[in-house]
């Protein structure tokens, strides 16, 4: 038995979701690369490198990271710092500006060292909520089709966009076509054009032969266009692990509360920020199932609640909780507020075995803090 708080990462899912996107990757002709923003697991890199063609990063440490492989690595921030610009181009196959004051500044020092790219705002908004909106009114991220410079493309070889978030095929569709209105007439001179993340690929409901028409229709249009990227990070990850808990208390407060070892706001913060609700293996939602309570974590925050769950059997103090699809946007976002211990992050062989990649100690509660 594991020891809790931890992530689990599940081998054999994780390489399903692979082998789907290795799949378009062939029958597109594109090329996917792993956002490390949401999954970011480079133990599992070594599994990622037989199948995606690169990671994307947000700046200089990702890249860092995404550069533990020889494959390529993608660069985007909405701003670059001086004294990481250089390194940035260093080990970056592409280097992605999000506004033509950022290009100006620093593309004499990348354009000898990787290609050059924009982030354009295709003015589509079909994200759930504005919060992972990137088309929403007033966006910081990418450039408008009224402060685009078409004088200033002497050393750019490809436009960049990404609108999406959790979301289908037909939302891409739609972005795309915002995309080509707004910006088409400027592809003829591109290489490479990059759909960037949000697509929901490995979901069950996602019609992936769509996607792979959507792509090479798109390619017939301009073949010109040598390469065609996507970004997902969640499609990678999406189902392929979960957070294990354990029960540490049970009170009454007018209903059941377990009081669990992990953390809404520490562990899984989009619980709180999307909001959303984790699925927990073998529960119900409340009054559903004989046994109703409300999981919450071990932080001092008042809102640190998972959600109510409802179960067959009651609840006791040592149970396990199970919650589901945590091998995204947790591990990579999480905190030891309060200092509660970070998870392990476990890798669940294919032969059914556990491999404690990563255990957390005090030492890096510590060392975060001066």
């Amino acid at each position: 038995m594991i020891k809790t708080p931890a992530y689990v990462i599940e081998e054999e899912k994780l390489e399903k979701n692979l082998q789907i996107l290795d799949n378009l990757q062939k029958q597109a002709g594109c090329k996917i690369l792993v956002a490390l923003k949401g999954y970011a697991a480079w133990s599992t890199f070594d599994l990622l490198e037989k199948y995606l063609s690169g990671a994307t990063a947000s700046g200089l440490w990702e890249a860092k990271l995404g550069n533990m492989k020889p494959w390529e690595v993608h660069t985007y921030s909405p701003a670059y710092k001086d004294d990481e610009i250089d390194e940035i181009a260093e080990i970056s196959h592409t280097v992605v500006f999000n506004s033509f004051n950022q290009l100006e500044r620093f593309e004499n020092r990348v354009k000898d060292k990787a290609l050059i790219g924009l982030r354009v705002n295709p003015g589509v908004s079909s994200a759930p909520v504005a919060l992972y909106d990137p088309c929403a009114p007033f966006s910081r991220l990418g450039i408008t089709k009224e402060n685009f410079r078409a004088d200033k493309l002497k050393n750019v070889s490809g436009l960049h966009f990404h609108a999406l978030c959790e979301q289908l095929d037909t939302a891409l569709e739609r972005t795309l076509e915002g995309f080509e209105k707004n910006f088409g007439e400027y592809l003829k001179d591109m290489e490479w054009v990059n759909f960037g993340g949000g697509h929901h690929i490995t979901r069950a409901e996602y019609n992936v032969e769509n996607l792979i028409k959507i792509i090479k229709e798109f390619k017939s249009r301009y073949p010109n266009i040598k390469d065609v990227y996507l970004e997902p990070g969640e499609a990678v990850g999406l189902n392929a692990g979960y957070l294990e808990a354990e029960v540490l208390d049970i009170i009454d407060n007018g209903m059941k509360i377990a009081i669990l070892d992990t953390s809404a706001e520490a562990h899984m913060p989009d619980v709180l920020a999307m909001p959303y609700r984790p699925e927990v293996r073998n529960a119900g939602k409340s009054g559903e199932k004989k046994y109703t309570y409300r999981l919450g974590g071990v932080t001092c925050l008042a809102g640190d609640v998972i959600g109510d769950y409802s179960f067959d059997e009651s609840l006791k103090v040592g149970d396990r909780i199970i919650f589901e699809d945590m091998a995204i946007y947790t591990y990579v976002k999480n905190t030891a507020f309060n200092g509660v211990k970070l998870p392990s992050i476990v890798i669940k062989r294919k032969d059914g075995s556990f491999f404690v990649s990563r255990e957390f100690h005090y030492e890096d509660f510590r060392d975060r803090l001066s």
